[in-house]
């Protein structure tokens, strides 16, 4: 590749675009967002592109699975800026953002292997008072109500009613009493909170994992997204190492 730069190796726009699968424009739009360098023009105006600015495109193309199409940008726009250390930084911020995902991952697999261990509490009915309620209130069937909830799970009352809030676990009203009842769909929900509240993680760090366990129907329908889940951490981490070794490959041949 060096020993075509000696020679003069020029490359029209069609030439980058074609060699990529991409149009003319895609190219243009590429150098003017800074993820090419500039390109040199001849006497009449028209863009010229060497062997280099086919190497910063395969480099940027390469970055793009691993990092996200807005990031692998700035990480070209700060290498076509001699600032090396910021595109550094940048690509240290996405391996860091992939490791959290991967303990995010492991924390949920945890927690559902421990509700799969842990029977779940039997439905129990009794005022949110958590002192037993009246004839009427006994009449509400097939659900919990909160304090015996609480009760099973180690946790305050009060707690459920802040996961409620929170979108977390969404209990009916027993129409007879007005008391929160919780079906076996938001127990489950609850025991999953409570794993993953143990394990650390923040309520808004949470929402999207339940969203996801009630997308799928459960815990059992949970596990093939997992498996997707990993497969896709695993491709991004592969595609991390391919997009190193091009971007290498580029700030090689800039020096």
């Amino acid at each position: 590749m060096g020993q075509d730069l000696q020679n003069g190796v020029r490359l029209r726009p069609i030439d980058l675009a074609r060699g990529h699968g991409l149009s003319t424009q895609a190219v243009r739009n590429y150098e003017e967002a800074g993820i090419l360098p500039a390109a040199a023009r001849t006497p009449h105006g028209y863009r010229t592109y060497t062997p280099l600015h086919a190497r910063a495109l395969r480099a940027f193309l390469a970055l793009v699975p691993g990092h996200g199409h807005q990031t692998a940008t700035s990480i070209m726009r700060a290498v076509n800026q001699d600032e090396a250390d910021e595109a550094f930084r940048l690509i240290d911020e996405s391996h860091a953002q992939l490791l959290e995902d991967r303990r995010t991952l492991q924390v949920v697999e945890s927690a559902i292997r421990d509700l799969a261990l842990t029977p779940a509490p039997e439905a129990e009915l009794t005022s949110e008072s958590e002192v037993a309620p009246g004839p009427d209130a006994a009449a509400t069937a097939g659900g919990m109500f909160i304090g015996p909830l609480a009760g099973k799970l180690g946790i305050r009352p009060a707690t459920l009613r802040k996961w409620e809030h929170a979108g977390l676990v969404r209990p009916r009203r027993d129409q007879l009493t007005g008391y929160r009842v919780y079906d076996e769909a938001d127990v489950r929900d609850a025991r999953l909170v409570h794993q993953l509240r143990r394990g650390g993680y923040l309520l808004e760090q949470i929402a999207p994992l339940i969203a996801q366990v009630r997308a799928a129907g459960g815990l059992e329908p949970l596990e093939a997204a997992l498996r997707d889940w990993h497969g896709r951490l695993s491709a991004r981490g592969r595609a991390m190492l391919a997009g190193a070794a091009e971007l290498d490959a580029y700030l090689r041949e800039r020096e």
